[in-house]
């Protein structure tokens, strides 16, 4: 009998080894398919099978899966990727095209599309920011006009926040305009723009599993103009008829965008309206929140979701009640990183479960205003709030990290178009 195989493409946000343990766990035999299997450590220290593919180019991932079927029996198919919806539509097409379990293609399609997103919950009477869209700089300008500054002003495909920004006044308007049109933003298409009305209040994402529930999120960002998460904390402490409202919305959302199958997260800012949609991703959210789950309920969504892709039934039972929390590291300047150390001293502090660092001493860091701002995290878990919170504010204080700034701006600039560790 063939060996049963899980094909798995790419990795963007750091959740490839809870892939391939889940995938081992369940007596499959991961292979990992991606443009460069060396970026991932894990790769080498698992022993994972890899296979260099052009993912951007379905025909080429349809041969090599073709190939490997005449040697194991391809189980099922998905990507691990917590931030980019290019690859799950290439995902869901290698699904129906060898008829194993995953999502629509259609459904993909219109999520990663944030204006036709838009579109479709906006038919549904879903509420959400006010928002045009722009193919240049004359319609930016405009949209702002129409909706008040300040505005959000985002390409329409696009994740990680890559290319969000707030923009207060018409200068930092005309400012962002330029970078996302000047050269600077790379885009995967004819460069759409999403100007958007900025809805304020506090931000929370409802994580689901097919159409259930299984918890809300709540994300405190960094100082503006830029969204970049900081601390996170699972389960926020809602009134009743607030998680009702997140729940009601969280569904319709569900249905009109044709979801269901598979995990989906949904952000959401908590207006003076009530919950208004941010955005729809037809994913887990990447690390560390598919971690936060499961320390606070014991539910892993990564194996529960490899059973799905396997057409095995998950199980989405809440096993305990605990608070678990993250913060995450931010470079607060451009330089070279020059140390950053005490991850054995955080992690041995009680109720700690997780310290990570992303980089390495001497690495240079440009700071993008966005999720690659990010060098590590710590998350605590426990049975209540308070003790988890200042279970991590000790974890984080017992790390030490130093930049040094550029000594000229010609040092900094040969590091500019550089993508540095997620």
């Amino acid at each position: 009998m063939a060996r049963r195989a899980l094909i798995l493409i790419e990795d963007h946000a750091g959740s490839g080894l809870p892939y391939v343990r889940a995938a081992r766990r369940l007596g499959l035999h991961p292979i990992t398919l991606s443009a460069d299997p060396t970026q991932y450590d894990y790769v080498a220290t698992e022993s994972v099978q890899t296979i260099r593919v052009d993912t951007d180019n379905l025909d080429a991932m349809i041969h090599e899966c073709s190939q490997l079927r005449t040697t194991y029996e391809i189980a099922g198919i998905t990507g691990f990727s917590g931030l980019d919806e290019t690859i799950y539509v290439a995902v869901a097409k290698l699904c129906r095209h060898f008829d194993v379990p995953g999502p629509s293609t259609a459904s993909i399609e219109h999520c990663s599309d944030k204006f036709v997103q838009r579109q479709t919950l906006a038919e549904a009477g879903v509420l959400m920011p006010a928002y045009r869209l722009a193919t240049n700089a004359t319609d930016v300008k405009s949209a702002a006009a129409e909706l008040g500054l300040p505005v959000v002003v985002k390409p329409a495909v696009g994740t990680g926040s890559i290319g969000v920004r707030s923009c207060r006044s018409l200068d930092e308007l005309a400012e962002h305009t330029t970078y996302l049109l000047g050269g600077k933003h790379i885009w995967r298409s004819s460069p759409r723009i999403l100007v958007e009305e900025f809805a304020q209040g506090p931000v929370y994402t409802a994580h689901i599993m097919g159409t259930e529930i299984i918890g809300i999120v709540e994300s405190e960002f960094g100082p503006p103009p830029h969204f970049v998460s900081r601390e996170l904390i699972f389960p926020v402490l809602l009134a009743d008829h607030e998680h009702k409202r997140i729940t009601d919305v969280s569904l319709r959302c569900l249905q009109a965008l044709g979801l269901g199958w598979g995990p989906t997260n949904i952000e959401f800012r908590w207006t003076k309206h009530g919950p208004a949609v941010i955005e729809v991703n037809p994913r887990l959210a990447g690390a560390p929140e598919p971690q936060l789950v499961q320390l606070a309920c014991g539910v892993d969504l990564i194996t529960e979701h490899v059973k799905l892709v396997i057409g095995d039934e998950c199980d989405l039972a809440k096993r305990h009640s605990h608070i678990a929390a993250a913060r995450k590291l931010i470079a607060d300047r451009d330089g070279t990183l020059d140390r950053i150390d005490g991850g054995g001293r955080a992690a041995a502090v009680p109720n700690v479960a997780e310290v990570r660092f992303y980089l390495e001493p001497k690495t240079p860091i440009i700071r993008k205003g966005d999720y690659r701002d990010c060098i590590g995290y710590v998350i605590a878990a426990s049975p209540n709030q308070a003790r988890t919170k200042a279970t991590l504010q000790r974890a984080v204080d017992s790390i030490v990290w130093s930049i040094t700034p550029f000594a000229t701006p010609g040092e900094q600039e040969q590091f500019v178009a550089s993508d540095f560790p997620d």
